[in-house]
């Protein structure tokens, strides 16, 4: 396991379009499953019952969670949801779709952060990007913005979170001008 001098969290966006999209997936298996179980066209009513009563219960759950203005979680529900579409004939390939779903959404929610080593800087996306320093022109942070030069001329400016002191930015600044420095002298 490797050991990074820094890990600088990036400002999370806003994940309003992933948790309408997750609703609306909610909303949807509700309705189909309540409207087969209505017209008793089910061979496992039992199984869209726990469904739509799991869904329900997350939903309500993630609501509590967004009125703490803290980051809901929607995969529990959408996993429901799936369990809910394996056992309907003749549409059981919805199944797959809220698999899919529910990994993706936390693959999307998956705070992004960057580490820096003595030998690296790693991004940790999807897939996860490795850079050696030597791959750099400059590493800065200033004003919460955080500022990653290459010497193939990209460059990239993301907000971090706050949180950081002054002191905070001077010991990383002092530390990423040290590994640059090193690095050119390879």
């Amino acid at each position: 396991m490797k050991v990074y001098e820094f890990i600088i969290e990036l400002k999370r966006p806003s994940y309003r379009y992933i948790n309408t999209i997750s609703q609306f997936m909610y909303l949807l298996s509700i309705i189909v499953f309540s409207m087969i179980l209505i017209n008793k066209e089910s061979l496992f009513p039992s199984v869209l019952y726990i469904s739509i009563i799991g869904m329900i219960a997350w939903w309500v759950y993630c609501i509590m969670i967004d009125r703490k203005e803290q980051q809901p979680y929607y995969r529990i529900g959408l996993l429901f949801a799936a369990a809910g579409w394996y056992f309907i004939p003749n549409i059981g390939w919805m199944f797959w779709i809220f698999i899919l779903a529910a990994f993706l959404e936390k693959q999307a929610k998956f705070p992004q952060e960057i580490a820096f080593g003595k030998d690296e800087i790693v991004f940790n996306s999807f897939p996860k990007k490795v850079y050696l320093w030597v791959e750099l022109n400059n590493v800065i942070i200033k004003d919460g913005i955080i500022t990653v030069d290459f010497k193939t001329n990209k460059l990239i400016q993301k907000e971090i979170q706050s949180g950081s002191t002054l002191q905070d930015e001077k010991d990383f600044n002092e530390f990423c001008q040290n590994r640059l420095k090193v690095a050119s002298a390879l």
